[in-house]
């Protein structure tokens, strides 16, 4: 699977008739969420029922007016949340084990208040000929916009596109295109093997002892951010309706945090690109993000850093390059002599790795990156070793992502 995303280009009342559309979607959303809480025993099948009951409903005739599949769409992200809250909900024998140990809010249901986006499935939207086109058929009658992205889509049938989806952002409106292909790319094996150590001070540091600096894009922009902030903050009228410079002045806030956040994509993109490219075994530290921004000390630079994002796209770009992508633990690694093993203690102010036993002096970085790949190679060779393979090593096979896993499907 492949994301293709393209922006729409059209005029101010078809935009307000994606609204429409858009908070219909959210609306039926939360009719199903409210449907779950107040009946037993719900199922997928009785949210799939209750949208067509919603669009023959004389007290809601907005809700025809969205095509079916999209009613159907916005019942499986109701579904998919309630799912959730059950697979990984805390047992009452002991709070501390949970069903399924996966990742994601796994808190109970909430209620949309800010949807930014509806999704169709195979009908309420038409493809031009050329591609450069798309036309909304539902009843809302939003009309063709033009669609501007760097990817040609005319080299796709519409019968690969698996769901088409609008979402609002600050800068405008864009369509994405889910497309069924298995996308290859073609890597010359040069035997190289790496071990990176993700960090604060540079982004990461390899066991070559080559580092790529940490760009720091939120620190950078939060000098123009606290401006645009304290901007909307005056003009911001407690239990009035907001006046038009509000509403600018919040666009203008909203898109420069959507800067930074596009700036951190791009970046984690062309990292990781470079990194399997170069290499044919890459091994990472397997850090819990979620658990580390806990430090307050700490939270806003690891948030800035954003690992996990370069993470995802690095296990990514390794399955379509067909090289090996192997996550350890980072117990020790910090700790541990990466010459001789021995155990040497530093704070986090300390650099440098000195050993006492063998006289290594490395930085902390090198040190710890030299460990991490030692630690994969080790785990390797138990894997290949090994007859029961994985569940002889208790190693998880990493999570090979594909660009349709950052899709939020139901």
């Amino acid at each position: 699977m492949i994301v293709i995303e393209a922006k729409l280009k059209g005029t101010a009342s078809q935009y307000a008739k994606i609204d429409e559309a858009i908070r219909t979607s959210q609306f039926v959303r939360n009719k199903c969420l409210r449907f779950w809480m107040d009946n037993k025993g719900v199922t997928r099948n009785d949210l799939q029922k209750l949208c067509s009951q919603l669009a023959k409903n004389r007290e809601t005739p907005w809700v025809k007016q969205l095509n079916s599949q999209a009613r159907q769409s916005s019942a499986d992200r109701a579904w998919a949340a309630i799912s959730r809250f059950y697979t990984s909900r805390v047992s009452h024998a002991d709070r501390l084990d949970c069903k399924q140990s996966k990742s994601g809010k796994k808190g109970y249901p909430k209620y949309k208040k800010f949807n930014r986006s509806v999704e169709y499935k195979k009908t309420g939207w038409k493809l031009s000929p050329d591609g450069k086109e798309i036309e909304f058929t539902d009843g809302f009658k939003a009309g063709k916009f033009q669609l501007w992205t760097s990817r040609d889509l005319v080299f796709y049938s519409e019968q690969q596109i698996q769901r088409t989806r609008i979402v609002r952002r600050a800068d405008g409106y864009y369509c994405q295109f889910l497309i069924q292909w298995e996308r290859k790319e073609e890597h010359e094996f040069n035997g190289n093997v790496v071990g990176i150590d993700l960090g604060l001070k540079e982004f990461y540091t390899d066991s070559n002892g080559n580092t790529v600096e940490n760009p720091r894009y939120l620190r950078k922009s939060e000098k123009r951010l606290k401006q645009l902030q304290r901007r909307v903050s005056k003009r911001h009228q407690k239990g009035k309706k907001q006046s038009k410079r509000y509403h600018k002045a919040r666009k203008a806030l909203a898109k420069q945090h959507l800067k930074v956040s596009r700036q951190r994509k791009d970046k984690a993109i062309k990292d990781a690109l470079a990194l399997v490219r170069s290499n044919d075994l890459i091994v990472y530290e397997d850090l819990k993000v979620q658990n580390m921004v806990k430090n307050h000390k700490l939270a806003k630079s690891i948030s800035d850093a954003s690992w996990y994002q370069f993470v995802q796209w690095l296990q990514y770009f390794a399955k379509i390059h067909g090289t090996i992508c192997i996550p350890v633990a980072p117990h020790y690694t910090t700790i541990n002599c990466s010459g001789c093993g021995a155990k040497v203690e530093k704070t986090l102010s300390t650099r440098t790795h000195q050993c006492v036993k063998c006289g290594l002096v490395l930085d902390r970085d090198w040190n710890a990156a030299r460990n991490i790949l030692a630690k994969g190679l080790q785990i390797l060779a138990e894997y290949l070793n090994s007859s029961e393979g994985h569940s002889r090593t208790g190693v998880k096979n990493p999570n090979a992502r594909g660009e349709h896993d950052h899709w939020a499907s139901g």
